[in-house]
């Protein structure tokens, strides 16, 4: 694949989330309380919250929780409509175009999109909505079964013809994450206006039955383009991966972070 045809390739896949929003919501992990209580620790009450690419909530649900004033920034109306009725305000943009007229945060957090926004662009926008003393928090949620269900996982895709151009379960998901961290802390970095950036990992687990992953698995990114005799066949192989563990299994989850703080005029290094 071209440099030029990556981007169009990622872009594609991003916007297949939103081909049936209402099986996203309902079948992909939530994120733990844990999560919230880390990322606030620090921050006033109520603190005024941009959740990028909110799809349909689930990653503001912590948030609100905790007592934030949570406004989402999301390119697909479709998601947006289902956070919408969650009662998230919702404004139509990719991130990095949006316009905050004049509007300040005190948090800026992306669950399991930042990957789709310009690394570099995307915290220099955090950076501008900002205030002082402000964080911005991106995270992912990465899961890994027992590995001979990982082995199995990996040994259906690869009997099927998806056109994926990647191999899921071939490797660890949360070892995976790593350059995706990376990537997002050289982004904090290169904008010039927050501290080091901080890692952080929550482990936590979920027992899934072989409906509920099932349900799931056409959620996952480029799996809408999987044609639908192809999907039906690799959701058997699945299946059966999961029959012969007993009709249900185990998934070690972490959700896997970067954490950083918008410095002020008064730190001495700020804009």
């Amino acid at each position: 694949m071209t440099d030029a045809a990556q981007p169009f390739r990622a872009r594609t896949i991003a916007e297949g989330f939103g081909a049936d929003a209402e099986a996203y919501d309902r079948f992909r992990p939530h994120y733990p309380s844990a999560l919230a209580e880390l990322v606030l620790d620090g921050l006033p009450a109520a603190p005024r919250t941009v959740d990028v690419g909110i799809g349909t909530g689930l990653s503001a649900l912590p948030f609100r929780d905790a007592g934030c004033r949570v406004l989402g920034v999301e390119a697909d109306e479709r998601m947006a409509d289902v956070a919408r009725r969650r009662g998230f305000d919702v404004e139509i943009a990719r991130f990095e175009e949006w316009d905050a007229a004049g509007r300040a945060f005190d948090l800026v957090i992306a669950g399991q999109t930042w990957h789709w926004v310009d690394p570099v662009a995307g915290a220099t926008k955090a950076r501008d909505i900002l205030a002082p003393g402000g964080r911005v928090a991106l995270f992912w949620n990465a899961g890994d079964p027992a590995p001979e269900i990982a082995r199995g996982f990996a040994e259906a895709y690869r009997s099927v013809d998806t056109g994926l151009p990647f191999t899921p379960w071939a490797t660890p998901q949360r070892e995976g994450y790593r350059a995706m961290l990376q990537t997002a802390a050289d982004g904090i970095h290169s904008s010039d206006g927050f501290d080091e950036p901080e890692w952080f990992r929550l482990d936590w687990q979920a027992e899934i039955t072989r409906d509920e992953w099932l349900a799931q698995v056409p959620t996952a990114g480029g799996h809408n383009r999987i044609a639908p005799e192809r999907l039906d066949e690799l959701l058997g192989a699945i299946g059966a991966v999961i029959d012969r563990a007993g009709g249900r299994f185990t998934m070690e989850y972490a959700t896997l972070g970067v954490l950083a703080r918008r410095r002020g005029t008064d730190d001495g290094q700020g804009r």
